[in-house]
């Protein structure tokens, strides 16, 4: 920082000078001395300010010259009552009144101060340094002999023989003009660092800004609302806002009545949100503000953020190569997966628990063209119907008791630009259902106790292992909204089907996490497996083989371990039941139903849905089949 002392008298040069040796002040900025008297002061003034100073301090005139013809703030060195009194004590004996001439007023009731010393003063103002002579040749019939002034009053009183004793600036009176100055300079830097900020963030924004004052005419215009309008801000600021934008309604706030505070424009073929707010000094209206938001810009933001939150998580782990499809029903899977992931419709997958629908959903985001989004499940049967519909949704705060300060996004918020994923969606609420059917048609959301919709551009998959048909028909699911999931079809075989993917699977387990040194499996404990009915299917398979591996010592799980294993959690491990003996799943299917009911025969024989003649006279064929067979 730096401020600069412009001196019309020698005698403040000095003092100054002084003053400033001593530094009885805390500044760590340049400070100049330069005389200058009048129009040769305001010169030096041009030129410290184009050197960058902060602050003139100058006296009398000179400084009040300077003060309306540069930009930067001036400090004036006052006369004081004490440089009044020491002027007159250099006088001597004073015979008569003393004429004290300005051409401003410096001190004001200069008159009593010379009642209370006993020495009359007469005031003697002048407009400028042309001076009345009139005023001066009466001053002089009056008795006044001696004059007393600042630096140019006594030169223009001498060219004219007069007797003028100059007064002079005190250090005091100098040292509280560069305190001043001080104090003035680091406010000057404080009000820059604000402006400063301000600036930045004002260019910064991704919103477009413009403003404007009482008299319409534009104050702000930032760079983003350059590239959204197409304008310069060089162009714009000083104009009247109605010669730029004709149909703006920013004017309408300097009424103070009513004006649309938000709203939707189309400009050059672009749709803003505009946000108005009038600009107030206390009651007064001094100006107006609006922030203007390009909405395609918020999708682009959203979408990052959308990103960031899928690298934190909502993110699909299996891809197409992950499924597993040694049988014929699940190559035919995996090439419908393949062909569906170039699509946007909604996928209904349907089959029994543990086939692997997930992995299926997954792999489908991942192959498709939304892979680089979110991927958001949700188990429709894990939550209550109120905490469902929040998580679904979204809320605003205050919508319920106990809501999120800030509100919350819904998981259709989380998933825009990729996929969610409904699993068990049989097992939704009716009245969840019509909300997400609206989801489905209009492409948008509206968050509980919200009065306001979110667009959102999200894919739907939902799973189920449930006959939809049939609760359509038993009205516990809407028709509208299952012909809405059921674009797009894919059922997933149970395991008991596609024995040839057993093996396949098994190797998988054993790779995913490795315990014992467990290297292999026999075949004959492959066979054995593919013989169980896996009530559970791929689920129920990893369990087994996650629980032989931890009891087999290795390096190969051995038929007599699987065997035991299967045994103890009550799988049928009969060597007969291989897949080419006629019933044999039938077989497994009756004796797994006998186990699960503890063989209680009348139970089971209801739970299959025949009669307890027919189930005796199944298992009676079997046992003779197995004797002559064996």
């Amino acid at each position: 920082m730096k401020i600069t002392i412009i001196a019309p008298m020698t005698n403040i040069v000095d003092t100054a000078k002084e003053v400033l040796a001593k530094r009885d002040f805390d500044w760590e900025g340049e400070i100049e001395i330069i005389p200058g008297l009048l129009e040769a002061g305001l010169e030096q003034a041009y030129q410290a300010v184009a050197r960058g100073t902060d602050v003139i301090v100058s006296r009398g005139a000179t400084a009040s010259l300077i003060a309306k013809h540069v930009d930067v703030p001036v400090v004036e060195i006052q006369v004081t009552a004490f440089d009044i009194l020491r002027a007159l004590k250099s006088i001597g004996d004073v015979s008569g009144t003393v004429g004290v001439v300005f051409m401003r007023r410096f001190l004001f009731e200069c008159e009593k101060l010379g009642e209370l010393i006993g020495t009359p003063i007469r005031e003697i103002l002048v407009e400028n340094e042309m001076f009345d002579e009139t005023v001066i040749e009466t001053a002089c019939r009056e008795g006044i002999s001696t004059f007393m002034g600042d630096a140019l009053s006594a030169q223009l009183l001498i060219e004219r023989g007069l007797k003028v004793v100059l007064i002079e600036s005190s250090a005091e009176a100098v040292s509280k003009a560069i305190i001043d100055a001080i104090n003035l300079a680091h406010v000057r830097l404080r009000e820059r660092e604000k402006a400063e900020l301000f600036r930045i963030i004002i260019d910064a924004s991704a919103d477009g800004i413009i403003a404007i004052d009482k008299n319409e005419q534009v104050t702000i215009f930032n760079p983003a609302l350059e590239r959204m309008y197409k304008m310069q801000s060089s162009d714009v600021i000083g104009r009247p806002i109605g010669d730029i934008i004709p149909d703006d309604r920013l004017r309408d706030c300097l009424t103070g009545y009513k004006y649309e505070r938000e709203s939707v424009q189309s400009v050059n073929e672009r749709i803003f949100a505009i946000k108005r707010i009038p600009i107030k000094l206390g009651e007064d209206i001094v100006g107006a503000v609006a922030n203007v938001q390009d909405v395609t810009q918020l999708q682009y933001f959203e979408q990052i953020v959308r990103q960031k939150l899928n690298k934190n998580g909502l993110k699909a782990k299996f891809h197409l190569e992950h499924l597993i499809a040694s049988s014929p029903q699940m190559k035919v899977i995996k090439e419908r997966v393949r062909q569906y992931s170039g699509n946007d419709a909604t996928v209904l997958i349907t089959g029994e628990s543990g086939t692997g629908k997930e992995r299926v959903a997954q792999s489908i985001h991942n192959s498709s063209k939304r892979k680089t989004g979110p991927f958001v499940a949700i188990n429709c049967a894990a939550l209550p119907e109120s905490l469902l519909e929040s998580e679904l949704f979204g809320y605003d705060e205050g919508a319920f008791t106990g809501a999120k300060r800030g509100g919350k996004s819904g998981l259709f918020e989380l998933a825009h630009g990729g996929t969610i994923f409904l699993d068990e969606i049989g097992e939704m609420p009716l009245a969840l259902q019509a909300r997400l059917l609206r989801v489905l048609q209009e492409k948008e959301v509206m968050r509980l106790g919200a009065d306001g919709i979110i667009p959102v551009n999200v894919r739907v998959l939902a799973a189920t292992n449930q006959d939809m048909v049939s609760l359509v028909d038993d009205k516990k699911f809407r028709a509208d909204l299952y012909y809405r999931l059921d674009v797009l079809r894919l059922h997933i075989p149970p395991l008991r089907e596609r024995l040839e993917d057993i093996p396949e699977l098994i190797q998988s387990f054993l790779e995913k996490s490795p315990c014992n040194n467990i290297v292999g499996i026999t075949e004959n404990a492959v066979k054995l497996l593919q013989k169980q009915y896996w009530r559970g299917n791929i689920r129920e398979l990893e369990n087994v083989i996650e629980r032989v591996k931890l009891l087999t010592d290795g390096p190969v799980i051995e038929e007599t371990m699987v065997r035991r294993e299967l045994a103890s959690c009550g799988h049928v491990t009969n060597d007969f039941a291989g897949k080419d003996t006629p019933g044999a799943l039938e077989k497994n299917k009756i004796e797994q139903i006998l186990f699960e009911e503890k063989y209680n025969y009348t139970q089971a024989a209801k739970r299959m849905g025949i009669s307890r003649t027919t189930l005796w006279r199944k298992l009676r064929d079997w046992k003779k089949w197995n004797e002559t067979s064996g």
